[in-house]
């Protein structure tokens, strides 16, 4: 510890000896640093803070999420900074005065960008900061430039949300429209594929769907009518055995009719139920009439006809009528069948070609609705963002005229300039110190010569060198104050400029 004491000593007694190599230095470095610091142009901030409304009650009901809310102010900020409205910041302010073309146009642009902020500094409040350092201009020029810059900003702002959001709807319904048209065009184009392939095709059987789902359908009617149709003939049978039991006619009466007049009075009973010459019941009760003309029995005298058999016939009849119809159609059905599946061999590609004009007609029935549904919103979303006005802004604190440059902080460079060249002589001296071979203690001495020192002289001054001297120590002091007094004068100056400013 002592060791390291004596080092210290011994230091600080080598840049005492060199102390007006220190204080040259010092003032070298300290007047180079002051003169920099002159030449650092004064840069000035003028900011303002934006409140921005976005919470509505209509743009929620519609669907305009608050998400998309935040996402349209994030747009506007983003594009605040854009070429085309810093071109209008620099022709609506004071740096369009020396605008001789489109390159000093260019480059007031690219200057304008670097001295721009817009952060967000809470949820709804946006501080917008703009700067102006031009060298060309003087303070007070400066000062205003910056204000005017933050106040444009500002009317950007507030147009770019405005008119940006009624330009993007005009835009998007444009663009809507002419989709609507086109997938309408083509739905229409594909609708008349379908009904010509219909009409080619699936007119061959009823219903709607694929020709296998109508052909399926087909089959399955055909099946239920085979079962009605076996249902019917049993029935038929049945009631043509109970009408073979049944006499036609009740023996004993006195007032009843030639068995001829009865078989006739059937015909005409058979014909008004629609029934037709060819029908198997006329055409027996026809030959019946004929063998009772030729016995000679049309004068013959029978009994009363028999109601029970009158009403069996009427239900033969009706039975009758329900095979042949259940006949009928299995036919219709069946030849239909025939005809689509003689087709399909002829012609494998039927099946295939309607999926796909299904398969188009619902893709593009469904980007259509979806295209149409998208335009309606974005139309009601329009009038809702215009009328309601879904983003409103208030302007906290307006851009003011600085007062006193942001930057540099002209004062704390100046000190600091007076500490590092302080330290700069400092360090020169012990540098020197270190470089030139002397002893300054016995020591030392003994140890670099390896040999033992006998003893040490102290040096001796008249009266003359102590004069001179003390002289000396009054200037070098004199010297040093005078570093410390040019700074605190360059401090007071740059006070006294920015109050002037």
């Amino acid at each position: 510890m002592p060791g390291l004491y004596d080092e210290i000593l011994i230091a600080l007694h080598g840049v005492w000896n060199r102390r007006w190599l220190a204080l040259g230095v010092a003032w070298g470095i300290c007047m180079a640093g002051w003169l920099a610091v002159s030449l650092i142009p004064n840069r000035y901030e003028a900011k303002a803070k934006v409140y921005v409304q976005t919470k509505s009650i209509l743009p929620g009901q519609i669907g305009i999420t608050p998400v998309e809310q935040q996402q349209d102010l994030d747009r506007v900020r983003q594009t605040l900074a854009s070429a085309a409205n810093l071109e209008k910041v620099v022709r609506g302010t004071d740096l369009g005065q020396a605008i001789a073309g489109d390159r000093d146009l260019a480059a007031k642009v690219a200057a304008l960008r670097t001295n721009i902020k817009v952060v967000s500094t809470q949820d709804n409040l946006f501080e917008i900061t703009a700067s102006s350092s031009d060298t060309s201009l003087s303070d007070s020029a400066n000062a205003r430039l910056a204000a005017q810059v933050a106040q444009k900003l500002i009317d950007i702002f507030e147009e770019e949300n405005v008119a940006g959001d009624r330009d993007e709807t005009r835009q998007s319904l444009a663009f809507l429209d002419a989709q609507v048209q086109e997938r309408g065009r083509q739905l229409q184009a594909v609708d008349q594929k379908r009904v010509e392939f219909e009409q080619k095709y699936m007119g061959l059987l009823p219903g709607a769907g694929s020709i296998s789902q109508r052909m399926d359908a087909a089959r399955t009617e055909l099946n239920a009518i085979e079962s009605q149709l076996v249902a019917a003939q049993s029935a038929l049978s049945a009631m043509n055995a109970q009408l073979a039991g049944t006499p036609p006619t009740i023996s004993g009466g006195t007032g009843g009719t030639t068995a001829l007049g009865s078989v006739l009075s059937e015909i005409a009973a058979a014909k008004a139920r629609g029934w037709t010459d060819n029908h198997p019941d006329v055409v027996a009760l026809r030959r019946q009439a004929a063998a009772l003309r030729g016995q000679g029995g049309a004068a013959a005298v029978t009994g009363t006809p028999n109601p029970t058999y009158t009403s069996l016939k009427s239900m033969q009849a009706e039975r009758a009528a329900t095979v042949q119809a259940l006949s009928a159609r299995k036919g219709q059905i069946q030849a239909d069948l025939n005809a689509m599946s003689q087709r399909q061999l002829s012609e494998p590609g039927v099946a295939s070609e309607q999926e796909r004009l299904n398969r188009d007609y619902e893709a593009l029935k469904t980007q259509y609705d979806k295209v149409l549904a998208d335009r309606e919103t974005v139309r009601l979303r329009g009038d809702v963002q215009n009328e309601t006005g879904a983003v409103k802004f208030r302007v906290i604190e307006p851009p003011a005229v600085p007062s006193m440059p942001a930057a540099p902080n002209r004062p704390l460079l100046l000190l600091a300039v007076l500490v590092v060249g302080i330290g700069g002589g400092i360090g020169t001296a012990f540098a020197m110190g270190q470089v030139r071979s002397t002893y300054p203690t016995a020591d030392r001495l003994e140890r670099a010569a390896g040999l033992p020192v006998i003893g040490a002289i102290t040096e001796t001054l008249t009266t003359a060198q102590n004069a001179v001297r003390k002289q000396r120590m009054r200037l070098f002091f004199a010297g040093s104050g005078g570093l410390a007094g040019v700074c605190l004068l360059l401090i007071a100056v740059e006070f006294i400029q920015r109050g002037m400013a």
